[in-house]
């Protein structure tokens, strides 16, 4: 089963307080989300999108408070899906998207890096992989970084949300741009 967690840019006016609203924000097909990912207007991240948070905020017992580094990936306000079983939408206002933007416009990557590279390369145990794995995380840092600026430029809100093809019948079925190895999933080797 493939996960993907989307980021999504949304004009604060747009936005309801409904998760069946939030739902249909996320049913559209991978060729309209690959032009939004084009324009920045949206981001995806695999399976792996706790990862990404790891080179952020940090895990446990390091993890960053509440905040800018905390927001990244897996932070803001939870919406309950419209289905018990799947995942909350989060929500980050306008001005915690700014914020981020902000962050991750001065945040150095290799700093990140060095902070977090144990933990990011524990799970594939494949230490000659290096190279590649940062490699991943690196291109996935200047998306994220990308998305947030244009979403700050923008003045917009960001709904994110975890896919679960299995359980979310609306939600597209194939990949938003060809997957090749994840950084994320050690039994795909190294990206």
């Amino acid at each position: 089963m493939s996960l993907y967690f989307h980021l999504r840019a949304v004009p604060p006016p747009a936005l309801r307080n409904s998760a069946t609203w939030f739902r249909r924000l996320f049913a559209d097909d991978w060729t309209t989300v690959r032009e939004r990912i084009g324009r920045h207007r949206e981001e995806v991240l695999d399976k792996g999108y706790l990862h990404h948070a790891v080179l952020y905020a940090g895990g446990p017992p390091h993890r960053a408070p509440d905040g800018p580094r905390a927001h990244v990936v897996v932070g803001g306000r939870p919406v309950s899906a419209p289905e018990p079983e799947l995942p909350p939408f989060l929500v980050l206002t306008a001005a915690q998207a700014h914020r981020v933007a902000e962050y991750l416009a001065e945040a150095d990557f290799e700093r990140l890096w060095r902070q977090s590279r144990e933990e990011l390369l524990r799970p594939y145990g494949v230490p000659e992989a290096e190279r590649e794995i940062r490699g991943a995380f690196a291109s996935a840092h200047r998306d994220l970084t990308a998305f947030y600026a244009r979403t700050a430029q923008c003045g917009d809100a960001v709904v994110k949300w975890l896919l679960v093809p299995d359980a979310s019948p609306s939600a597209p079925a194939a990949s938003p741009t060809d997957p090749g190895p994840s950084p994320s999933d050690p039994a795909a080797g190294p990206p």
